[in-house]
């Protein structure tokens, strides 16, 4: 009997690689010589290096870079076992958790670090580097990674500007002349969790401000401060990049790998699934049943989450698949149209968010537990008669 575990975070409670382990031991409590091939995943936000390390094989290194606030911070990147594919995520460098809440202030934050992390890749032999843009603190579409890069910002009299969002009004004019000429040779791939532009009322400061500290004012100004910044690149490289989906992602972090560094964007849990090779392995043939999850499932989990792609890649192959989840939010049946054939809430009774969160491991391999014994009968058997064959 062959299982695929392949979740998502359980954010607040359960990595990725953690949820794949409850998810094992809760089979493997009911078929204990059962095959349970662990993916852990990651659509590009927080988690995704650790997850793809550890699926894919490779090495962390762990580099102090410049914080949002310009702390010190130890960040954590990593190179596949090919030697040239480097992993990064921006939470690590400039993430939310990094600022304290009286200290959020998007118009201050910078995502420096994530252009030391660059660089250290670069240094490091890489030539592929994909970037996670999820969960930052950021709002400053990339000006602080660039400067970090050798990019310089000046004003109408060419007197270099500080590099924040906050500045960007005073900015007039792009400098690429000092951008570290290695980075032409380096393919840049922005790994995306959401599809937003860079402006408007779908963008960056719109959708994800607020939560990063912004007043209703701010995001008023920091949205035109990216429009400005989005005007800028397009004079300057000719790369219209405002519009582009994903351009938004990280605080507009998207917009700047496409516009400083050419990149391109890529939904971040189909690019994950490629390099951790579970195509071939469905391909493989022989599965019984894939169990994908994430902490909630609810309407906008279709919108490119992990959950999803594995369970589109899971129908190529025509394989049953069952979501795992913390909670059940508005809208979750929409996923019934997206190759998930089953949901199931491993909340058991009434508890409190922070009982449920402190409670999630057992919770959910009590939970797959339950799930495998319901789909033992459904196959038309038992358990104790499986255990007897």
């Amino acid at each position: 009997m062959r299982f695929v575990a392949a979740p998502d975070s359980f954010k607040g409670s359960l990595s990725a690689i953690e949820a794949s382990l409850c998810i094992e031991r809760g089979v493997k409590g009911i078929f204990p010589d059962a095959v349970v091939q662990k993916f852990p995943i990651a659509d590009g936000g927080e988690g995704l290096v650790k997850t793809v390390i550890a699926a894919a094989g490779g090495n962390l290194i762990e580099v102090q870079v410049v914080g949002p606030i310009g702390q010190t911070v130890k960040a954590v990147c990593g190179i596949l076992d090919d030697g040239e594919t480097g992993l990064i995520e921006v939470a690590s460098a400039c993430g939310l958790p990094l600022v304290g809440p009286e200290q959020r202030n998007p118009e201050q934050t910078t995502s420096y670090g994530v252009g030391e992390l660059i660089l250290k890749l670069v240094d490091s032999g890489c030539r592929r580097i994909v970037v996670g843009l999820g969960g930052s603190a950021t709002n400053d579409g990339g000006v602080g990674m660039a400067s970090a890069l050798g990019i310089r910002f000046l004003d109408s009299e060419r007197q270099i500007v500080e590099t924040n969002v906050g500045n960007l009004e005073y900015v007039s004019e792009i400098d690429l002349s000092g951008l570290d000429p290695r980075l032409a040779e380096v393919e840049i791939i922005g790994a995306c969790d959401v599809d937003s532009p860079l402006c408007g009322p779908h963008g960056a400061s719109a959708v994800f401000g607020p939560q990063k500290g912004a007043t209703p004012e701010q995001v008023n100004h920091l949205d035109h401060l990216l429009q400005h910044l989005g005007t800028l690149l397009y004079q300057t490289t000719g790369r219209n990049i405002a519009e582009i989906p994903g351009a938004g992602a990280a605080g507009g972090l998207g917009a700047g790998l496409l516009g400083f560094l050419g990149a391109r964007l890529v939904k971040g849990s189909a690019l994950v699934l490629g390099l951790i090779g579970l195509d071939q392995v469905f391909a493989s043939g022989g599965i019984d049943l894939v169990i994908t999850g994430e902490g909630e499932i609810n309407g906008q989990t279709v919108l490119g989450k992990a959950p999803i792609a594995v369970a589109e890649l899971a129908k190529r192959y025509g394989l049953p698949i069952v979501a795992m989840t913390g909670s059940l939010g508005p809208g979750y049946t929409a996923v019934y149209q997206h190759g998930i054939d089953s949901v199931q809430c491993i909340v058991s009774r009434p508890m409190s968010l922070e009982e449920a969160m402190h409670n999630a491991a057992s919770m959910l391999e009590d939970a797959v537990d339950q799930l495998i014994r319901t789909w033992q009968i459904n196959r038309g058997r038992g358990i104790n008669s499986e255990r007897l064959s």
